[in-house]
């Protein structure tokens, strides 16, 4: 018994050092990944506090000689009367609305080629698989000229009906409406006389609360980080989002009363903000379509 023990406990050291070391490896491999997460967020944090001869001449990832906080957030607020408040409503406005509209419409254009059988069902399908593939960039162009041939360049809705539609959305919410939404949950609710719109709203909407909160928040930043369709379509500054009008900062000449770049820099801390509220909101849709369905399985 003791000659056993003996032979055996070399193999179980080894393998508890492999076992550490891989550990070890996981974990440095973690921290590293960690650090590159959250760097250019904490550079981002101390570069608000500078001066813009300390964010030139001292260590990106610390505090410079003053704390100039204050006056950075107060030239922001203060500029061209609280124009940063305007770009902020507008952008919350294209991205939270439009986001909303397109949740909905994925929801139900997914639901629509998942559960109902009509000619064309698969070439829609197919389109909207090789739509999503094309780059947004190069449709911009030509929603341009749609918009000016009805006069509606320089509206919001110029901005705003572009984000209605999305065509990856809409295969998400159908990939998922796939394998969460039973047919014979549906065959029961119209053998019993419910409408199509009612089984649509009051049954199959419940069940997708995952889908719905992962395609809002998707579309939601997409759209908050959107700037190759505002700078296009809209001209005058009253309608321009917080990246427009972030990016237009750096287009103008410093003063003695006015810093662009370290304003610039306090925007984009603040422009964090709303994001991370999206992203906490919508956690709980996350938990319970995850609850719902360990109790499923």
């Amino acid at each position: 018994m003791t000659s056993a023990t003996a032979n055996h406990a070399p193999g179980k050291g080894i393998k508890g050092m492999g076992n550490k070391r891989t550990r070890l490896g996981v974990l440095i491999v973690l921290i590293v990944m960690a650090f590159y997460a959250c760097a250019p967020l904490w550079w981002l944090v101390v570069s608000v506090t500078k001066t813009r001869v300390d964010l030139y001449n001292t260590n990106g990832l610390w505090f410079g000689h003053t704390n100039n906080i204050v006056q950075n957030f107060q030239q922001l607020f203060t500029y061209e009367n609280g124009l940063f408040f305007k770009w902020m409503w507008n952008s919350i406005l294209y991205a939270g609305l439009g986001s909303l509209i397109c949740m909905v419409i994925s929801l139900a254009a997914g639901y629509s080629l998942s559960k109902f059988r009509y000619p064309g069902r698969g070439v829609g399908m197919g389109l909207v698989m090789c739509s999503f593939l094309i780059p947004a960039a190069l449709l911009t162009m030509p929603m341009y000229l749609m918009f000016s041939a009805v006069h509606m360049t320089d509206t919001i809705w110029a901005v705003l009906v572009p984000f209605f539609i999305n065509a990856f959305d809409v295969y998400l919410a159908k990939v998922y409406i796939d394998g969460s939404v039973p047919d014979e949950l549906l065959e029961a609710a119209r053998v019993d006389g419910a409408g199509e719109l009612f089984i649509f709203g009051k049954i199959v909407l419940p069940l997708l609360s995952t889908p719905a909160a992962t395609i809002f928040i998707l579309t939601f930043v997409l759209n908050w980080n959107n700037f190759y369709l505002p700078i296009v379509m809209l001209r005058g500054s009253d309608k321009w989002t917080l990246s427009l009008g972030l990016y237009s900062f750096m287009q103008t000449k410093q003063t003695a009363l006015f810093d662009p770049t370290t304003i610039a820099l306090a925007g984009a801390v603040l422009s964090i903000v709303p994001l991370a509220v999206v992203m906490i909101a919508m956690q709980r849709y996350w938990k319970s379509g995850v609850a719902l369905g360990s109790v499923k399985g």
